[in-house]
């Protein structure tokens, strides 16, 4: 039973049980079953008419076939762990159901993980680590002494080869992260293009290779 069913449901019980007390509760309508003969026949009519369409409600609601849950381009997780578990009374299927049930889960798993790879891979660590080192007030104050003559040529040499250094590491390692970005760009570019993976398909795509 879907979540919309249970909704419906609980609308229609609750629903039938406020009216019911709306019109014998004291404090509101206070209709006497064993009061005059208008109220008799007023509460015996809402009796039959409530108690009808409590069973016919509840019977035409149980009884309606369960709609299929629409799978399009923009579903999310969840839309398709639900679609799947719409079907887990098909025993033809049930063990394949629990595989692919599984199979999202791991995904997220590896989606998370992936993520991290992509992170180290991306040289940020590093990057970052040389940026915190890099000590712009010194660099922008030996360019300013460079050529006052205070220290010597050889040690102004070494200064700015270790810095270059620096800013090389940074340049470069950005130059390669574009790199690999355009690489997933590509391989998502494939992938995004396919309705299902034939068999070997995958390894033979020129953004996996």
């Amino acid at each position: 039973m879907n979540k919309d069913m249970l909704i419906r449901l609980l609308a229609l019980n609750l629903g039938i049980a406020a009216a019911n007390i709306a019109v014998f509760s004291s404090g509101l309508l206070a209709v006497d079953l064993f009061g005059s003969a208008l109220e008799k026949a007023f509460g015996s009519a809402f009796l039959v008419l409530s108690g009808s369409g409590l069973v016919y409600g509840n019977y035409k609601l149980l009884s309606e076939p369960e709609k299929a849950i629409p799978i399009g381009a923009k579903s999310t997780k969840e839309d398709y762990v639900e679609a799947l578990n719409e079907h887990r009374g098909l025993e033809t299927f049930e063990r394949n159901i629990d595989l692919l049930l599984d199979q999202i889960e791991r995904l997220q798993k590896k989606n998370k993980t992936i993520r991290d790879i992509l992170l180290q891979i991306l040289n940020i660590r590093s990057i970052i680590n040389k940026l915190n080192a890099f000590d712009e007030d010194d660099y922008n104050f030996i360019k300013k002494q460079r050529n006052s003559g205070a220290f010597s040529e050889e040690i102004m040499e070494e200064k700015f080869n270790v810095y270059n250094e620096y800013i090389r590491f940074v340049k470069e390692a950005t130059e390669d992260n574009e790199q690999i970005l355009l690489k997933l760009d590509k391989l998502l570019l494939e992938i995004s293009g396919l309705n299902c993976i034939e068999s070997g398909e995958l390894e033979q795509m020129a953004g996996m290779i």
